[in-house]
């Protein structure tokens, strides 16, 4: 009784170099060399002892014993290719893990889940909000989304929403003594910061503002306590498109001038490059682009032109 099994690519070589007949045609299929398929084969027959191609002028010929091994090679790698098929296609059901960002937690992903719920009963989040990158290949995390430049070419990577800097605050300010209809009324205003003041200092070099005093105002460390405490109305924020749509939607933040700096960085769902095809992860995907269209297309009806999606 043959107890142990050939290596798996000897047996991929032969089965392809049997159906071209051919070494030439089986290795361009599998993207090797032809004298690696060659090698696998020979591998092959000398592990069975048996010769399964007969090497013509013309081209190969299978043997006897090569045509009987064809035969449940090729049936071992359709019950196989079925097997992966039927289970893969079964997968959008069921749990799906998703790393973000706190920030992108809370003001983005967070509540919209109810949503998701409803329109996917079948499947369901575990969200993981942390601030480190987790390892897409290593922990037990189906799909990411993350903030920064298109920086991960080991992983299937589509641009979620780019993104714009322009202030915002509470509504409540667009009147009173200094109202912000005028962008010169800032400097009666404080200055809401994050980044050590560097996103202030980017938009009021770009927009050609003088006079500002961009060393007062209290330093956040999360984009979404800023952006709280301007709609609180303690301040003026340096908004980012992206996570100000929600407040901006919902009326809790107006943003009180046109100007807007784009800005480089922008956010992309991520996964490993072999699962991106997964039903629950496009799925998830192709509803997360549809939600930051949606936001698009609201605040383009409110006049808040800050496109986001991309």
């Amino acid at each position: 009784m043959f107890n142990r099994l050939p290596p798996l690519n000897a047996l991929r070589a032969f089965e392809a170099a049997a159906r071209h007949l051919s070494f030439t045609k089986g290795a361009e299929e599998l993207n090797v060399t032809q004298g690696a398929v060659s090698h696998q084969v020979k591998g092959l027959e000398d592990q069975l002892g048996l010769k399964l191609f007969l090497r013509r002028h013309q081209g190969l010929v299978l043997t006897e014993a090569g045509q009987s091994c064809q035969h449940f090679v090729r049936d071992a790698f359709d019950t196989l290719n079925s097997g992966f098929d039927a289970m893969l296609t079964k997968d959008d059901v069921g749990v799906l893990t998703v790393s973000v960002s706190p920030n992108f937690a809370t003001k983005w992903l967070v509540p919209r889940i109810g949503k998701f719920a409803e329109a996917f009963p079948d499947i369901d989040l575990r969200i993981s909000s942390q601030l480190r990158h987790v390892d897409l290949h290593r922990e037990d995390v189906d799909v990411a989304v993350r903030h920064g430049e298109d920086e991960w070419p080991d992983l299937d990577a589509v641009c979620l929403m780019a993104e714009t800097l322009f202030p915002v605050c509470s509504p409540a300010l667009m009147a009173g003594k200094y109202p912000l209809s005028k962008i010169k009324n800032l400097v009666h205003h404080t200055l809401l910061h994050l980044d050590q003041r560097e996103d202030w200092r980017k938009w009021v070099d770009a927009a050609g503002i003088k006079g500002l005093d961009l060393s007062k105002g209290a330093v956040f460390n999360q984009t979404s306590l800023a952006l709280d405490a301007a709609a609180s109305g303690q301040g003026v924020a340096l908004g980012r498109s992206a996570l100000a749509a929600p407040d901006l939607l919902a009326g809790r933040l107006v943003r009180p001038f046109e100007f807007s700096l784009p800005v480089a960085y922008a956010y992309y769902i991520v996964c490993p490059k072999p699962t991106a095809d997964r039903p629950k992860i496009k799925v998830f995907r192709e509803w997360l682009i549809s939600e930051a269209k949606a936001d698009e297309a609201g605040m383009k009806a409110l006049g808040i032109f800050a496109p986001i999606s991309q």
